[in-house]
Formats: C-alpha cells, sequence, structure tokens
C-alpha cells in the first residue's frame, strides 16, 4: 500500500542548480534567502526574479510522463508525484513562494492559500470530524470564532477554549474537560491574541498536550502567528506544530493583496495539502508574485515599524485622556506587576524577540472618545487590518468583533474603549502629533 504522502499531489520541481543555504559553514539568513531561494533564472531564460506563471494547465513531455504522474497522484507508483500538472495544485510562483515561507521559521514545508480565513478553514477541516471538540485560546480573530463556533457547529463539533493569559493548570484543567466530551482533533491558539495582544504560553500547551494524551494520538497545536511573525515570534520552536498566517499582513505589508500561509512538518503540511488540492484554496499566480517582492523588504519594515511603535507607545502611555496602553515592549520593564503582568512578561522574553508594531489602545471613557478620536486622526487611517506600511486604527468592539455576543467580548476585554492600532513605516514624530491631537478632540 502507498505511503499517505504519495497521495498528496506534492510536486518536486527539477532544478538545474541547487540552492545554496550556506557559505564557509555559515548558515544563510532568511533576509540574504528571500532574494533568490527556490528559483534558478535558468529555468526561466535567465530572468533574475520569477515570471509570473499565469497557466491553468501545465503541458507533459509526452504521454508516458503524464501517466506517470498520475501513477504518483494516486499512488500505484511509490514516490509521488512529478512536475506540474494543474494549477489547483500547485505552480512555480506558489512552490517558490512556499519554499521561501518555510525559511524564515526553519520549518520543514510550507502551503500558501487565497486568504488567511481559507488557510484556517483549509487547516481545520482537515482534522476535524463531526463530533469533535477543539480546544483553542481566547479570544481569537472573530471569523475563526466564527468558524469554530458556527459553521463546524452545524456538523456537531463543539469547543472549549481557555483565556490567552492562562496559567499551565487552567490550560490542564479545559483539555481534561475537552477529551471528556470526545476526541480534540486539533489545539488551535492565537497569540498575541487579536486584539487584546495578551500571550498563550506556547510551551505550556505543549507540555499540557504531551501528558495528556498517548503520544499516537496528541493532536496537533495550530497557533495563529500574524502578529509577531515570523521576525518577532517561533512558534515552532516552543512547541507548536504549525503556525498559521493571514500573509495579507505583515508578510505581504502593502495593504494590496489577500493571501494566507501554514508553515509546519512534512507529515502534517501533507495532510492539509491534500484538502487544498481538492478544494482549491491555494494562493494565485499574481498574489504569489507580489508576496515574493514583499518578503524580500519583510525585516526591514517589520523592524521600522517595531521601532515606531515603542515610540508612539512610549507617548500614548502618558497621555492623560488614555487608560492603558496593551503594548508588548512593556512587559520588558522593571517595576511592579500584577500576577497576569508577571506571568505575561515570562511568556514574551521566553517566545518573543520583538514587541510588534500592533497594539491595543485603551481611551478613558467608552465608544464615544473612541468614535472621537478615530475621526480626528489625520495621518492614520480609519480601516481594519494590520502590518501594512501605513498606520491603520479601528474600534474591534464595533467593527472585526462587533458579532461576538456582548457577554463574551466583556469577558475577553474587548471593551468599546478599546482601539486597535497597527503602526507603520511613517515617521514615528509625524505620528505622534496625529495622534496627540486627535486625543485633544475626545
Amino acid at each position: 500500500m502507498a505511503d499517505e504522502s504519495d497521495l498528496t499531489g506534492a510536486t518536486p520541481r527539477r532544478r538545474p542548480k541547487p540552492d545554496v543555504l550556506e557559505i564557509g559553514g555559515r548558515r544563510l539568513k532568511p533576509a540574504t534567502l528571500m532574494m533568490g531561494h527556490g528559483f534558478d533564472p535558468a529555468l526561466s531564460e535567465g530572468s533574475l526574479k520569477p515570471p509570473i506563471f499565469l497557466t491553468s494547465t501545465f503541458v507533459f513531455e509526452n504521454a508516458a510522463a503524464g501517466k506517470r504522474h498520475f501513477e504518483g497522484v494516486t499512488g500505484k507508483r511509490p514516490g509521488g508525484a512529478e512536475g506540474l500538472v494543474y494549477s489547483r495544485f500547485n505552480g512555480p510562483n506558489q512552490e517558490i513562494l512556499e519554499d521561501r515561507l518555510s525559511i524564515w521559521e526553519d520549518a520543514e514545508d510550507a502551503l500558501s492559500f487565497s486568504s488567511g480565513m481559507s488557510a484556517i478553514a483549509t487547516l481545520l477541516l482537515a482534522f476535524v470530524q463531526p463530533g469533535d471538540v477543539v480546544v483553542h485560546s481566547g479570544p481569537l480573530y472573530a471569523a475563526t470564532e466564527t468558524l469554530i463556533a458556527r459553521i463546524l457547529g452545524r456538523f456537531g463539533v463543539t469547543w472549549l477554549d481557555f483565556p490567552a493569559g492562562a496559567t499551565e493548570a487552567e490550560i490542564a484543567a479545559v483539555v481534561e474537560q475537552a477529551r471528556a466530551k470526545g476526541r480534540v482533533p486539533l489545539i488551535y491558539l492565537e497569540s498575541p491574541a487579536n486584539p487584546t495582544n495578551a500571550l498563550v504560553d506556547v510551551q505550556a500547551v505543549a507540555r499540557v498536550r504531551d501528558a495528556s494524551f498517548p503520544a499516537d494520538q496528541r493532536p496537533p497545536i495550530a497557533i495563529d502567528n500574524t502578529f509577531l511573525g515570523p521576525l518577532w515570534q517561533n512558534p515552532l520552536k516552543h512547541g507548536a506544530d504549525l503556525s498559521v498566517y493571514s500573509l495579507t499582513k505583515y508578510a505581504g505589508g502593502h495593504s494590496d493583496l489577500v493571501a494566507g500561509g501554514i508553515t509546519g512538518s512534512k507529515e502534517l503540511i501533507n495532510t492539509i495539502r491534500m484538502l487544498r488540492n481538492t478544494i482549491g484554496t491555494i494562493t494565485d499566480p499574481n498574489t504569489a508574485w507580489m508576496l515574493l517582492r514583499s518578503l524580500e523588504t519583510l525585516e526591514l519594515r517589520m523592524t521600522r515599524a517595531g521601532e515606531n511603535a515603542d515610540k508612539v507607545c512610549r507617548f500614548l502611555r502618558d497621555h492623560p485622556k488614555v487608560e492603558s496602553v496593551g503594548y508588548l515592549g512593556f512587559l520588558e520593564e522593571g517595576g511592579p506587576k500584577s500576577e497576569y503582568e508577571a506571568r505575561q512578561a515570562d511568556i514574551y522574553r521566553r517566545h518573543c524577540t520583538g514587541a510588534g508594531s500592533t497594539f491595543s489602545l485603551y481611551l478613558k471613557g467608552g465608544e464615544r472618545e473612541s468614535f472621537a478620536f478615530l475621526d480626528a486622526l489625520k495621518i492614520a487611517h480609519l480601516a481594519v487590518s494590520l502590518g501594512g506600511t501605513e498606520t491603520l486604527a479601528s474600534a474591534p468592539a464595533a467593527m472585526t468583533h462587533l458579532s461576538v455576543p456582548p457577554e463574551r467580548k466583556a469577558a475577553l476585554g474587548i471593551g468599546d474603549n478599546l482601539v486597535r492600532i497597527s503602526i507603520g513605516v511613517e515617521d514615528p514624530d509625524d505620528l505622534i502629533a496625529d495622534f496627540d491631537q486627535a486625543l485633544q478632540a475626545v
């Protein structure tokens, strides 16, 4: 019987020139590899950059090659498929993109998708069966919560969650409760949480998972790494099995495309690939090409945005009309901390290499004050999303999380006075001037 990986449709490419991953024993950095990894100009008439391969299907060299490909796809021949056949499965642009995505987290493999939510939906559908109990952290992006609770709920899937800042004992209690209800196919995390910026202890989740399930029944741990990844957090090093992205955000980073990605082990990625091949949630060639362009400047953009956010947050924290600022960089500072803050600081030190550029601003007041602030902005744009070159601001309780029931929003700290801000690469003093004048309008 063929190995399951033989049925995935994975298509190794023919490359006259091997990739260079190290020089003189020095492993090359991701920022360097983004300039050419996974692409050989000899395959594209010497083009320095990959062309956009706008084709729906690929020509076989001969009939025997076509037969050999489908023998690999169907498992009649061991070794898997060879070459490309149809753009619902993959194409040159997507394969180069996936090679480069995996580099950032040193993952075995990666997949690209038509949106962040198509990545999440394909992931869930690949592992979840009717009657299962999904364990997840909270809050999640509202569309993810809707997908798990309402869409999968129609098929008998239920869920249990623990707050993002939960202790190991609290996580273990929820996992035990879920096991008592049914099969747990997946533990799904989001850290930092959207929109509160609360961190999940991925290492604690992994310890609970390993202690709670037999080795052959352990559910994979997947984490939405959009807010900090791939530059400021690498959850695959801390116990996660799959790292999920809205590539629309920092990876794309110019607010001009929509895409998603997943990185992880070949075994798990192949399971997801099989479903992606069937339902066609792959990213398109043009978007993949645009992402290749964006990945070349990812480190530069994220670094500048992170530096800007630190300056802006330090200004906002001391403003008389601001109640508090949920910025991860403040966790590094000394001084008295509550038990929760100390726990968050410990997670930050173990998991993160930077504070990011998206944060939660809590104004003194409620919806009226939040709206007044947002309406007065002149540089920052009133728009959802994050991780772009421009600064964006929105009111989650009234916008992205409006569909979340009021009692759940209250429990998760998503109040009417919360403004989510994503800092871009503008001049930081200009941004401070903009926020200052907008706060004066409150």
